[in-house]
């Protein structure tokens, strides 16, 4: 954990663990756990760019894992 993007990932990762653990628990989940992989994955991929020198891809790439998260796992929506 040394520079601003290992950061990043990890809280925008650690709160889509906190949201698959309270889906998870749901009766009937409104999501499956193979749709948390694409941001998970993306979040790997920032970390290991912006670490290499390409900050503004990294933050792109985080922007677009924001998108994902809003769009198709939607944890705004009311149950």
């Amino acid at each position: 954990m040394e520079t601003l993007y290992d950061w990043l990932t990890i809280m925008v990762f650690a709160g889509l663990i906190t949201l698959f653990l309270q889906r998870s628990s749901m009766d009937e989940p409104p999501d499956t756990i193979w749709q948390y992989m694409p941001p998970s994955i993306f979040c790997a991929i920032a970390n290991y760019v912006g670490n290499e020198g390409y900050g503004w891809l990294s933050i792109a790439i985080l922007v677009v894992v924001a998108v994902y998260v809003h769009f198709v796992l939607k944890p705004f929506q009311k149950s």
